[in-house]
């Protein structure tokens, strides 16, 4: 798996390409531990180049949102590939996860958010 980052304003933004299975699991994780601040965490993980994803890469997305949560801060996941969403779908983790269809989209709830909050 292969991971870009970088930031638009205070937002974190990841993508990750390959495979999300047991192997690269930890690299993602290890990945999002260095983003995630207490008290200043707003992350998306872009998954347009996602090529392969079971249930050890579910179970990290589910590890990492824990994590953003307990520091106060939004994770949104964007470009799921269709076989992504459907798996998000039929795992009931899209009442789990904020999804959004693009970047710019997962930009603007953040705003939302943080007013709501």
């Amino acid at each position: 798996m292969e991971i870009s980052s970088r930031n638009n304003g205070d937002v974190a933004i990841l993508e990750i390409s390959g495979r999300l299975d047991q192997n690269s699991a930890g690299k993602l994780k290890s990945a999002c531990l260095e983003i995630v601040a207490p008290g200043n965490c707003q992350l998306i993980i872009g998954m347009s180049r996602l090529e392969f994803i079971n249930s050890s890469g579910l179970g990290t997305l589910v590890s990492i949102l824990k994590d953003v949560r307990t520091n106060n801060g939004h994770m949104k996941l964007v470009n799921l590939p269709p076989f992504v969403r459907e798996i998000f779908e039929i795992t009931q983790l899209r009442n789990i996860f904020d999804i959004c269809n693009d970047e710019a989209c997962a930009r603007r709830s953040f705003n939302t958010a943080l007013v709501s909050d």
